[in-house]
């Protein structure tokens, strides 16, 4: 069975995305005291949603396939835990430790089941 696009695993992903994109927000937010919080509680999780959403290996069975800007497999692979390592950093930051640690757990899980589609994107040229 391949687990890298099961429902279960792509809802787990879908999930580790979101809290990523709110983590970096909170983390923006808590950054400043005047009105540029605001700014950087928008701006750092659409900077991460753009370039998850743009730089996309061309058929990947676990997204539509469709894709932006052609991206090799390994580089899309680096970029997504590029990303789960920065919303790792600001679950850390945000004085949030165990969490952080929790968070990185389940994100090498997701990985480690995910083993199927880890090899297929290292196959992509």
């Amino acid at each position: 069975m391949k687990f890298g696009s099961h429902p279960l695993n792509l809802i787990l992903r879908f999930i580790l995305e979101i809290s990523t994109f709110i983590a970096t927000g909170y983390w923006g937010y808590l950054l400043q005291d005047n009105f540029s919080k605001y700014i950087f509680a928008l701006l750092f999780p659409i900077i991460l949603a753009t370039l998850w959403g743009v730089f996309a290996v061309p058929n990947d069975p676990s997204r539509s396939g469709k894709t932006v800007v052609k991206t090799p497999g390994v580089i899309r692979l680096f970029l997504e835990l590029g990303i789960f390592s920065v919303g790792t950093f600001c679950i850390y930051q945000i004085n949030y430790p165990t969490s952080a640690f929790l968070f990185s757990f389940v994100v090498i899980f997701h990985y480690v089941i995910s083993f199927d589609r880890i090899t297929w994107l290292f196959q992509q040229k």
